[in-house]
């Protein structure tokens, strides 16, 4: 099934506008701290939506719950955590893309989907990146960094898992309720390890920029942007939607030097190179092995010549 133009264009929309809510959530963490800035996130997400829209039909409860707390706490909450330990805005958005490989992983092994020779290529080259970024790094907080993220990656993995098993119907619903089934889980991970203090910031107000990067983060980074994926997701096949995600870490590389002059060794562009072309090898394979070959490329350029 060919993808169509309007849909690939909202594809390619998102995942710029992806690319730099790095950088929205990097302005975030300089006034909260990632346990808040999550739970704000996810609290506007549900509220005051969860009034307005019925829960979606044909998913249950369970569904709903394991997914809300695999995107907000196994991905966002990880995710800000490693930026506040040191991780930069755009080598999140790098190693985030790794969630690409854990789901054809997941996908060979629960719905029995075929790992090709470019799969296992990409993922070569994607390894040999991650070695490269941690030889080049020089600070602990940045390879924890890397590590919370990979872990990020995962809970995205299993997040797409969950969308192709169970198909939601009403994608913003669906996000809307799960974000309210999160809250609970990440309430409890802020009191265990700030207490009260955490929630000290709200009582003396917050900068508009705080504000900004809260509700951007609500209502144009999730629920609109995962709407828009998840449909994609569930429309077309992954090997015909996820290439799209090549341009969220190059949105977010642009955003991180456009905006907080981030400069990266030699090292790290060596790294970042490898991935990315990991991530291409793993994605445009399928492109590839529809190409003539061998004996079949001569023979279509004889046709050609006769």
């Amino acid at each position: 099934m060919k993808m169509s133009r309007r849909d690939l264009t909202v594809g390619l929309l998102v995942t710029v506008l992806w690319g730099g809510n790095y950088g929205v959530i990097e302005l975030g963490l300089r006034e909260l701290d990632p346990y808040l800035l999550t739970l704000l996130r996810f609290t506007f997400c549900a509220v005051p939506l969860v009034f307005f829209i019925r829960r979606p039909a044909g998913v249950s409860v369970a569904a709903m719950a394991v997914y809300g707390v695999l995107f907000a706490v196994g991905i966002w909450w990880v995710v800000n955590l490693a930026m506040h330990q040191g991780l930069s805005p755009g080598m999140s958005s790098v190693f985030l893309q790794f969630s690409a490989f854990f789901t054809i992983l997941l996908s060979a092994v629960f719905l029995r989907e075929r790992i090709t020779a470019a799969h296992a290529w990409g993922m070569v080259f994607a390894a040999c990146g991650l070695g490269v970024m941690l030889l080049a790094s020089s600070q602990s907080s940045t390879v924890g960094g890397l590590l919370l993220v990979l872990l990020a990656a995962l809970a995205w993995a299993l997040c797409n898992l969950l969308i192709k098993l169970k198909r939601p119907g009403q994608m913003t619903a669906f996000i809307v309720w799960s974000s309210l089934y999160s809250l609970p889980v990440i309430v409890i991970l802020t009191l265990a390890s700030q207490g009260w203090a955490a929630f000290e910031t709200l009582a003396g107000g917050l900068a508009w920029q705080t504000v900004f990067s809260v509700l951007f983060q609500s209502l144009v980074t999730t629920i609109l942007g995962y709407r828009v994926w998840n449909n994609l997701m569930k429309k077309y096949p992954a090997t015909h939607v996820a290439p799209l995600s090549l341009l969220i870490p190059v949105s977010g590389l642009a955003t991180s030097w456009l905006f907080f002059d981030e400069r990266m060794s030699t090292g790290q562009w060596l790294a970042i190179c490898l991935i990315l072309t990991g991530i291409m090898i793993f994605f445009c394979g399928h492109w590839l092995r529809g190409l003539p070959r061998g004996r079949e490329a001569a023979a279509l350029a004889r046709e050609t010549r006769s």
